[in-house]
């Protein structure tokens, strides 16, 4: 039976994809399928599942950030209530800029789960206090883990918004590291996407290989895995291995 590409071209980028996941399991459709009812039902089951899946996303990213947040707070310091608001500005601040950016309600401002998970969150490191003191460098694990999670959020939630590719990346990279710049602000010292270490650009690398694969029409769910672990494996290497990239210099200071 001949591909019907009707349905397609009036279905946004990210459901196309996922429309050509469904008929590569279950062959493929007639134009009498697709004008079905049940060809629509099918296609909004997987946008259905595509969504939950990016909540999911969104509430390990947060947690994850969350963590982070609330551990170089206290490593500064500050008060349980200090600790909650930086962790909090840190989980949702990447996330918001791009809802505002696309036109779309803030993520967080749809559930409580959100605000539940950055308290989990804080729990977590008062109870936990010793133990990751002990765990070397663990707001950095988190803070990856969550630069990771929101990047293929951003990305993913900017392909369902029918933008183009090269626009999802860089909302992948806002998603994932402007959160990051609002914390550093809070605790009064330089972002860390202004130091010579690999953030931002693992973003980027991630966003592209997601990219590739989606052109690839490789499996959503295996796509996310292997952008996931490629920004992680990225963020990890380069600090063991002090990868960066090249300084800028000031000239009137070299000279003198």
């Amino acid at each position: 039976t001949p591909y019907c590409m009707g349905h397609e071209s009036r279905t946004p980028t990210f459901a196309r994809h996922l429309h050509r996941e469904y008929q590569s399991l279950f062959g493929r459709c007639t134009t009498k399928c697709c004008q079905s009812l049940s060809s629509q039902n099918m296609l909004a089951a997987n946008l259905e599942l595509a969504h939950t899946v990016q909540q999911i996303i969104e509430f390990i990213g947060t947690f994850a950030f969350a963590i982070s947040g609330i551990r170089m707070a206290a490593a500064k310091h500050f008060d349980w209530f200090g600790g909650f608001v930086c962790g909090f500005a840190v989980a949702i601040g990447g996330g918001t800029i791009r809802d505002v950016m696309l036109g779309a309600i803030p993520f967080w401002m749809t559930s409580t789960i959100y605000i539940i998970c950055t308290i989990i969150a804080m729990l977590v490191v008062i109870v936990f206090a010793k133990s990751l003191i002990r765990w070397e460098n663990a707001w950095l694990t988190f803070d990856t883990f969550g630069l990771a999670l929101f990047t293929i959020a951003g990305l993913q939630k900017t392909l369902q918004y029918d933008h183009p590719f090269w626009v999802a990346i860089i909302m992948g990279c806002i998603t994932g590291v402007a959160g990051g710049i609002i914390r550093d602000v809070l605790l009064n010292q330089e972002p860390v996407i202004f130091q010579k270490d690999i953030y931002a650009m693992a973003s980027v690398a991630g966003g592209l290989l997601y990219w590739l694969l989606f052109k690839l029409e490789v499996n959503v769910g295996l796509t996310s895995i292997a952008t996931f672990l490629a920004i992680c494996c990225i963020r990890f290497l380069a600090i063991k291995y002090h990868i960066s990239l090249p300084i800028l210099r000031d000239e009137i200071k070299d000279h003198s």
